[in-house]
């Protein structure tokens, strides 16, 4: 790990995932900020080796511990076929500040308290510890999924920053289901009840769901996630990589990730979505099913809307928080779209 002073008082540390253990103090950071599962380092380590722009993880400590925490993706601007390249090649490169697997959140957690200057701070002090850590060929920051309670601490003179996507938000004050349901229109709630009964009463149709699931096959999991999004123009600037077997096995496992499987009676796997828990705002994260002209089902979709919804209702989670893409879709469902800023911050004003 390299590390730059800040103010005296705080420094940034790189942690390449791969090869590094987890930060120092970083179990007790995890108890207080409570990243989302996705940040877990052993998780990242598994995603960095079978990664195309493996990501780097930057902690800034003070005397407390860890203050903030964000996700770099280094990039370059051609793709590379090859997968856990070597940490120093030539050329242009830029790093991604994102979390490629939670759609509009930030790359960045903080600590609760951690705001205003101190917030501003943080981040500058991770600039410029990922500029002497990849050198000249750097050529500057792109954080993606900045909310407009953050975006202060991160635009700036010389920062170029605009809206991209929204994402997708529902605030859960609902007593429960049929409450929820009430606040829809007569014709997407109908469509709902009428998924969800079709559903359930489908004698070929298996539904299971929950949290650590041990019992599905890891590379049919991968496959169908793969095949659902080829389906789909990728965005302009996606930078994500496939996602692999090892890493869902890793990934479903954990206690709070729940995912919500559709079988047929043959055992073949039809649709699925998962769920990451926490305590601010659960994730309605990947969801993918088999076209019907391959023996997909339709409506699965909205059932496992109505599941989602239903289990945060049930567990008095306050928001949840589905991504970007379909929103019109998302908003019938009661989803309002929450404003998403991109932010770039070019190399020379890196870190000021």
């Amino acid at each position: 790990m390299r590390a730059a002073s800040v103010r005296t008082t705080a420094a940034a540390r790189i942690c390449d995932p791969r090869v590094d253990p987890p930060p120092g103090g970083w179990a007790e950071f995890a108890d207080a900020a409570r990243p989302h599962a996705v940040w877990d380092p052993d998780l990242l380590r598994v995603e960095g080796w079978l990664a195309r722009n493996p990501p780097l993880l930057v902690t800034v400590h003070d005397t407390g511990g860890i203050v903030a925490a964000l996700s770099a993706l280094v990039c370059r601007p051609t793709r590379s076929p090859s997968y856990a390249p070597r940490r120093f090649r030539r050329g242009p490169m830029w790093v991604e500040v994102s979390q490629p697997w939670l759609s509009g959140l930030p790359g960045i957690v903080w600590r609760p308290g951690v705001s205003g200057d101190r917030l501003h701070a943080a981040v500058r002090s991770a600039e410029r510890v990922l500029a002497q850590h990849l050198g000249a060929g750097l050529t500057g920051v792109f954080y993606r999924g900045v909310g407009s309670d953050l975006l202060p601490e991160l635009a700036g003179r010389g920062r170029i920053h605009r809206r991209t996507d929204s994402s997708a938000v529902l605030d859960n004050t609902f007593a429960d289901v049929d409450e929820w349901l009430a606040s829809l229109s007569k014709s997407r709630r109908g469509g709902l009840r009428r998924h969800h009964r079709r559903a359930e009463s489908d004698p070929a149709l298996v539904i299971r769901g929950g949290p650590g699931r041990t019992d599905l096959d890891a590379a049919t999991v991968a496959e169908l996630l793969n095949n659902h999004r080829a389906r789909f123009a990728a965005r302009s600037g996606d930078t994500r990589s496939p996602i692999t077997a090892p890493y869902v096995e890793a990934f479903v496992r954990r206690p709070d990730v729940h995912t919500l499987t559709y079988h047929d009676t043959d055992g073949r796997l039809l649709a699925l979505n998962t769920l990451l828990d926490h305590r601010d705002v659960v994730v309605k994260q990947h969801w993918a099913a088999l076209p019907r002209e391959h023996g997909g089902r339709s409506g699965l979709y909205f059932d496992a809307y109505v599941r989602a919804v239903r289990w945060c209702i049930a567990h008095r989670r306050p928001r949840i928080s589905s991504g970007r893409g379909k929103l019109d879709v998302k908003a019938s469902l009661g989803f309002t779209p929450r404003v998403v800023h991109g932010v770039i911050a070019p190399r020379p004003v890196m870190g000021r």
